[in-house]
Parts: structure tokens; C-alpha cells; sequence
């Protein structure tokens, strides 16, 4: 009998995390739980740490370790708390780690795992975006295996023959085109936060929401999707699809196309990495093409989404362009969901500090996090002159 996978779940609580916890609960022979961590859920950090048996669960907020110790009060489950106690925890030595902590918090959280040298599954796209080159290096020095959980990314690995990647042409990203696909910019001027995170197919957090809304997020991911694939900047492409069936396509130079489809549930790319290389049982709505009757695609306009051009354009700028782009994105969708500026607000944000900041490509995580201190600050400054 094989033994069981030992596991930590970075970001136990978000919604990456609860379809995690939910797929190892429903295969408790086959995995064991080492850590789980969250910021400051206490309560649905302690209700997950008890459910899987988990060895230990961490908040990053200190503040909040008195609250998770009452509450895992006689489980034997080990608690803990601080920045320091995550970093730890990231490192264990898990033989899998899912890397779902949100935003730039993630970044030095997922390092510790890739310097682990064992399986990082990574739902983080900004750790990839800020910080690409610094962590697919530490991960081929460590010799870990970087497995892609965007259900994008995740589609491509399924079609992309990693031994030949000159038989590659192009990769395509798809894109739903969100909520505000056929508005027109006076329309989405007035969009408020309730209505940017109404995904009309996928079920997600309230900032990738926004950025779906955007297409920002289809921005990240075309970064992102650089560090993962070898392949020039201009090989990669994005295609709206409403359908959200088909999530990402891989061209061959002899004008072969694969393409990966399946129901818009993130358990199904989370199983593959999970169980990778092998392929587990999931209850996820199997797919019913004739049902469905046919699929369309657009491409995207750069009109009324110009969060889409600013990410490839950053792609193309290298150095620390995404890192900015990326943290003056995260201050703009924070103050659009707190009702301080507008939708069409957040894109202007993002170009006004990317014109700004010109710091030198960062050479190490700390690099990393001041160019995205610093972004953070000039758009804090720029987003001022959009508050209603």
C-alpha cells in the first residue's frame, strides 16, 4: 500500500484552499495533512485543521493566535501564529504544497516551499508575476516541481509536450470575458463592486473577480504563463471564450491545436496537481458537449479593456514592470471594492504608476518586496486624484 502524501495548504481558508480541503476529504487514505495556514480565519482554519486531522494550523495575524488556540482547545493540533510561524510552516517539507495564499503576501511563502525541493502546486499568480525569474531559479536549483493551478496554466500543462518545446508554436489563453463583456465603457463606468464580482461562470474571491472583470487577471496570466513555458513574449495569446469550456490551447508548428476542456470548477485543475502524475476521482460536473451546442470565441478589445494591453506591454518591459503593475493593481481593485473610485479607474491607476516607477529588475525577494512597497505608495498617491 502506498503511504500517504504529506500536504500543506498555503491560504487554507480562501476559496483555492476550501476546494483543496474538500478533494483530500474525500480521499482521507491518501493524504496526510501537515499544515495549514491562513491570515486571520480563525474560525474556518480551526473547523478545516479538525475536519482533515492536520498536524498544525498557523495565522499569519499574531494577534489572532490567542482566538486559534481556545479554539483547537484539546485537538492535539499544534498552533501557531506570525509571519515567521508561515515561513515555517511553507517549508515543512511536504511531499505537495499548495501555494494559495493571495497577492504579494505569498511571495516569500512560496519561496520557502520551492526551496524545499519537493511539489509546489501555485495558486499565486502574483508570486509568479513580481517575482518570475527569482522563483522558477530557485525551483530548478532546488530541483522542485512547479505545478500550475490556474485553470489556464493547468490546461496548458495538460497539452504542452515539455520535451519538445520547438514544436510549439503558441499558447492561448481563454478568457470568459467576465461580467462586463458586452458593456460598453459608458456603461461600465458606473459598474459597482456587487456587479464586478457576479462572475457569470466561476465562483472566486472578490479581488480575482474584479480583475476577471478588468481582464487584468487575463493579463497576470499571460506573465505568468511566460515563466511557465518556454516560449518568446509574443507567443503567447489571449481569446475571449463565454463558454469558460475550453480554458487554454496549445498550437503546434504543424497546425495541430490541443486544447483541455472541462466543467468551470477549480477542483478539477487542483485534483490534476494533486495527484499528479497520476489522476484522481473528482465530483465535479462532468461535461456535456451536446447540452452545451456549440462554443464561441471573440478577441479581446483593448478598448474597453486596457488592463489586458498594460500586462502585455509590462511582459514585454521585463525587469520590475510587472512587479509595478501588479501592486498598483492590488491598491486600485482595494479601492474600487471599498467604493472609493471607479471601475474604469483601476486600469488608469495602473498605467499612471507604471509611468512613474522605474526602478532596476530586482535581484532578490527583498528587491522584489520594496519595488512593490514602493509601487504600492505611488499609486496610494495616484489613486487620490480618482476618489470620489
Amino acid at each position: 500500500m502506498t503511504a500517504p502524501r504529506s500536504v500543506t495548504i498555503l491560504g487554507a481558508t480562501g476559496s483555492v484552499g476550501r476546494s483543496t480541503l474538500d478533494l483530500i476529504a474525500r480521499h482521507p487514505e491518501a493524504y496526510r495533512v501537515i499544515a495549514l495556514t491562513a491570515n486571520r480565519d480563525v474560525a474556518g482554519l480551526a473547523e478545516a485543521a479538525r475536519r482533515v486531522g492536520a498536524s498544525r494550523a498557523v495565522v499569519a495575524d499574531s494577534a489572532a493566535l490567542p482566538a486559534l488556540r481556545e479554539a483547537l482547545q484539546g485537538s492535539g493540533i499544534a498552533a501557531e501564529g506570525g509571519e515567521e510561524a508561515v515561513l515555517a510552516a511553507a517549508g515543512s517539507g511536504a511531499d505537495w504544497t499548495m501555494a494559495a495564499i493571495v497577492g504579494t503576501a505569498g511571495l516569500r511563502p512560496t519561496m520557502a516551499a520551492l526551496r524545499g525541493g519537493r511539489t509546489v502546486a501555485l495558486a499565486n499568480k502574483e508570486s509568479l508575476v513580481s517575482a518570475g525569474a527569482l522563483m522558477t531559479e530557485a525551483a530548478k536549483a532546488s530541483g522542485a516541481t512547479l505545478l500550475p493551478v490556474d485553470s489556464e496554466h493547468n490546461a496548458v500543462f495538460q497539452c504542452f509536450e515539455a520535451e519538445r518545446p520547438q514544436a510549439v508554436r503558441r499558447i492561448i489563453l481563454t478568457a470568459s470575458g467576465g461580467p462586463f463583456r458586452t458593456r460598453s465603457l459608458e456603461e461600465m463606468r458606473g459598474m459597482t463592486p456587487a456587479q464586478a464580482v457576479a462572475h457569470p461562470n466561476w465562483s472566486m474571491g472578490a479581488k480575482i473577480s474584479v480583475d476577471s472583470a478588468t481582464l487584468m487577471n487575463k493579463g497576470l496570466e499571460l506573465i505568468e504563463a511566460y515563466h511557465l513555458f518556454p516560449l518568446e513574449a509574443d507567443a503567447f495569446d489571449v481569446v475571449i471564450h463565454p463558454q469558460s469550456v475550453i480554458h487554454s490551447l496549445v498550437e503546434y508548428v504543424d497546425g495541430s491545436v490541443l486544447a483541455q476542456l472541462g466543467a468551470p470548477d477549480m477542483r478539477i485543475p487542483i485534483a490534476y496537481t494533486l495527484a499528479w502524475p497520476e489522476r484522481m476521482a473528482t465530483p465535479c460536473e462532468r461535461l456535456d458537449l451536446v447540452r452545451i451546442g456549440s462554443l464561441a470565441f471573440e478577441a479581446p478589445d483593448l478598448t474597453r479593456f486596457p488592463a489586458l494591453g498594460l500586462a502585455r506591454d509590462a511582459l514585454r518591459e521585463g525587469g520590475a514592470a510587472p512587479a509595478i503593475l501588479n501592486a498598483a493593481n492590488e491598491i486600485a481593485v482595494a479601492s474600487f471594492l471599498e467604493g472609493s473610485i471607479g471601475f474604469l479607474d483601476i486600469a488608469s491607476i495602473s498605467a499612471e504608476t507604471l509611468r512613474c516607477c522605474t526602478p532596476p529588475s530586482p535581484a532578490s525577494v527583498e528587491e522584489v518586496l520594496e519595488i512593490d512597497r514602493e509601487a504600492r505608495a505611488v499609486a496610494d498617491g495616484v489613486k487620490r486624484r480618482y476618489m470620489r
